[in-house]
């Protein structure tokens, strides 16, 4: 089987695919065009986030047997018409949950012990001991939308706190010993924290508005390390000035370009986002919660497993 890699990874990835017998090509450059050209060459197909892989690919692709994206979601690719055409999709959430706990709960525990602000204030010869006071999270409600690999991941996290971890997924029991599953009212009746992780979908695309924030009874937190279209930046920046939201911590933003590389398709920054940035209880990193040196090397044998599993 001959197998086209078009987004750099690991490099055990395409070792191990050579062990295993298929023939592997590279192209990291060429034009989404260009790629179609002579996608029908290929039976495999691998992927990150370079381009869309819509229905006019895959009608040229016409000996593809498999899609693999050396990543969680999926949503790049027209899922419903490749599986019609009898093409495996293949994904590895496995491979960066333990990347995106860690990387929510280092975001939650800074913006309550105000470290963004601390530090950039003691590089600046300031000691100011009182204004950085912070607060503890025991004792704390955290709310996840989402419970599948990265909501189980975070929830696994906070094992050591004392805290009470409840989620809300669309898939009815999902909770285990980490985290008990309540409806979506309940987490806005009880959340101290809210951590998105949910994959992007018709469903989760804007779904913390102003409606949807305005409905929790508490003020709360707000961790992002899910998709940057969950959240309507101006909503959140209304709530941040509100105080109905007391802080957040966004590793993806509504404004990035579907291939997670750059941030604006254009040099106009939004006021929304001017605001964020210029922030003290805000935190923001570009798109790297499942981005490791460990998950790197994991996404990558998780699509070698995988492929393994179905086609050797």
């Amino acid at each position: 089987m001959k197998v086209l890699h078009i987004d750099s990874n690991h490099s055990l990835l395409i070792n191990q695919l050579n062990e295993l017998g298929f023939t592997n090509d590279e192209d990291y450059t060429s034009t989404k065009s260009a790629i179609e050209a002579k996608i029908h060459l290929y039976d495999g197909f691998i992927i990150r986030s370079r381009f869309s892989i819509d229905k006019d690919f895959l009608d040229k692709a016409t000996n593809l047997k498999f899609i693999g994206r050396v990543g969680a979601g999926l949503e790049n690719i027209n899922c419903e018409y490749a599986e019609s055409k009898g093409i495996k999709l293949i994904a590895a959430p496995e491979g960066n949950r333990n990347a995106v706990g860690e990387h929510a709960l280092a975001m939650l525990l800074s913006l309550f012990n105000k470290l963004n602000k601390a530090n950039k204030e003691v590089r600046n010869g300031k000691w100011l001991r009182e204004e950085n006071r912070g607060i503890e999270l025991d004792g704390k409600t955290v709310g996840l939308i989402g419970y599948g690999n990265m909501g189980k991941s975070f929830a696994k996290k906070l094992r050591g706190f004392d805290v009470d971890v409840i989620c809300y997924d669309i898939k009815p029991n999902v909770g285990d010993e980490n985290c008990t599953q309540v409806s979506l009212k309940e987490i806005q009746e009880k959340a101290d924290v809210l951590s998105l992780h949910t994959p992007q979908t018709q469903l989760t695309k804007q779904m913390i508005n102003a409606d949807f924030i305005n409905n929790f009874q508490k003020n709360f937190w707000l961790i992002n390390t899910a998709r940057g279209t969950a959240v309507v930046t101006k909503d959140l920046v209304a709530a941040l000035k509100s105080g109905k939201i007391l802080g957040a911590g966004l590793d993806v933003l509504e404004y990035e370009k579907s291939s997670f590389e750059n941030l604006f398709s254009n040099d106009k920054m939004p006021a929304a986002f001017n605001y964020l940035i210029h922030s003290e209880n805000v935190i923001l990193s570009p798109h790297v919660a499942g981005w490791t040196i460990e998950s790197k090397e994991k996404l990558a044998q998780t699509i070698v497993d995988k492929i393994k599993a179905k086609f050797c």
